[in-house]
């Protein structure tokens, strides 16, 4: 049953909202002493907040605060199911508050409504109650140690943990970090994109009346130069779990080098392919996965399926198909459920899509079908030429690359023959091929006859410059938030024991 509201009651719920005018640290709103930052409605140009971004000092006072917090053990120490109750309570918040998170999410950064209201907020909360559920759950072992010791294999938290998060999917990207930093016992330090802040500091709100301690979870208004450096090289920040571009992720990984060696997780970019085989059936099914995997929110995804890598026995009947998808997908007011397409984030993240745009203009790659929009909406090229940027480059928009190979071995290597392996698409009839592609594609997630990403509790993460340290979602989320300790009882006869 689906939950969404009218446009008119989503517009009243946009004029009435209070939006967060200042950063979260010590468990109330606080102004930062930076420059102002102004975050607009993509789709209007309006202002939607104008807050004061944390500085260096901001910075030193969480992350002091985060520091006591975790010492005095206030949330670290805490039974494992006090720490299961308070985030299962602040999933009940959200879904309370659900309606006012899916209207920020839209007007922050452009995403349609739908989305928001039936994908996004939802998964943000089952994210949160997953990992909730499995706090209790995770058991330490003992090694296999022989008659004479005892060997302990306990986990412990990490301590004070830096999120550094996307703008494509704001408050669903916080919950993939929050539920497991702070399911583990972490002080969390959130600095969400410069874009699109409004949804973490209304969660942050929430967390503090779920029951969430002071200085376990503070929300950091800034860009990347001021705030986000400043956490990475902070030296009492313990982690950073970083979503994000790969040119910005490479950075916090010398933020680490230069300032404590924390530890580092990147979720970075893609540029990820969907195999079409000749014995492919249902081409409308297909036609249906490809199209979401590359225009659902507007490409604004690093898993977007961005290169079609199609056999040529079968090409035409799929993009036809395709072409419809192309033309039938509504784009619009994202405030309005019946549009499937919002915006794109702000000015210069168009800019640098439609630069791709006019280069394949100016080198005569083929059009297969555009969308009609006014703006920058899905667009199907045909790329004779592998070596063209729009084959290789990550785009971050509604651009689908269509590549013709005539072999199984040719579209794997033209699949692997990129710097990204985050996520691949692979469809056949054939389930032998199907788990030949699965094994050889270079990719964290391999689907098969479908375009996805898993769910939450599957890992999610990528090869070569598409991840580094760690995994988000699933148990394994929960590794990058804790230090890993082994506890060595000598047992044998001749030990020497403390206790008269």
């Amino acid at each position: 049953m689906t939950d969404l509201l009218s446009r008119d009651d989503y517009q009243a719920l946009a004029a009435e909202l209070q939006m967060p005018a200042a950063c979260h640290i010590d468990g109330s709103y606080k102004a930062g002493t930076g420059e102002a930052l102004v975050t607009t409605n993509p789709a209007t140009g309006e202002a939607l907040a104008s807050l004061a971004m944390a500085a260096d000092a901001d910075v030193d006072f969480a992350v002091a605060k985060a520091r006591d917090a975790f010492d005095k053990g206030v949330w670290s120490q805490t039974h494992p199911s006090e720490r299961k109750q308070t985030l299962i309570t602040l999933a009940k918040l959200m879904k309370r508050h659900r309606h006012q998170l899916a209207v920020i999410e839209s007007l922050d950064s452009g995403k349609p409504i739908a989305d928001c209201a039936e994908i996004d907020i939802p998964e943000s909360i089952n994210t949160l109650i997953w990992h909730a559920e499995a706090i209790d759950k995770i058991y330490d072992d003992v090694a296999p140690s022989g008659p004479d010791a005892m060997a302990m294999i306990i986990r412990e938290p990490i301590g004070v943990v830096g999120c550094i998060l996307p703008w494509n999917f704001p408050l669903l990207m916080l919950c993939w970090k929050l539920g497991p930093a702070l399911a583990a016992g972490n002080s969390v330090i959130v600095k969400p994109a410069e874009q699109t802040p409004l949804s973490a500091l209304y969660l942050a709100q929430l967390a503090a009346e779920a029951g969430v301690p002071r200085g376990v979870l503070q929300v950091l208004v800034g860009d990347g130069p001021t705030t986000g450096q400043a956490i990475g090289l902070h030296p009492d920040i313990d982690m950073v779990s970083f979503t994000g571009s790969t040119e910005t992720g490479k950075r916090f990984l010398g933020y680490a080098a230069q300032s404590n060696m924390k530890q580092v997780t990147l979720e970075c970019g893609g540029k990820n392919p969907a195999i079409i085989l000749e014995d492919a059936e249902n081409i409308e099914a297909i036609a249906s996965h490809v199209a979401n995997g590359a225009f659902w929110n507007l490409g604004q995804n690093c898993s977007a399926t961005s290169r079609l890598i199609i056999h040529q026995d079968i090409k035409e009947a799929v993009l036809e198909k395709l072409a419809h998808h192309v033309k039938e997908w509504r784009q619009g007011d994202p405030l309005d459920p019946a549009n499937r397409l919002g915006v794109l984030v702000d000015k210069e993240h168009a800019g640098k899509v439609q630069t791709y745009l006019d280069r394949a203009e100016k080198d005569g790659v083929g059009v297969i079908a555009k969308s009609a929009y006014d703006g920058i909406g899905p667009v199907i090229f045909d790329v004779a030429d592998k070596t063209h940027p729009l084959a290789h480059e990550e785009i971050f928009g509604p651009v689908l690359s269509v590549i013709t190979v005539s072999s199984f071995d040719e579209a794997i290597t033209i699949a692997n023959q990129s710097a990204y392996g985050l996520a691949a698409s692979v469809f056949t009839s054939n389930i032998k091929r199907a788990l030949r592609a699965g094994k050889a594609l270079k990719a964290g997630t391999v689907t098969i006859n479908s375009y996805g990403e898993g769910d939450a509790t599957t890992p999610f993460g990528g090869y070569k410059q598409s991840g580094f340290g760690g995994r988000d979602n699933g148990l394994a989320s929960h590794d990058q938030f804790t230090e890993i300790k082994t506890l060595w009882v000598d047992l044998s006869d001749d030990s020497t024991d403390d206790i008269a």
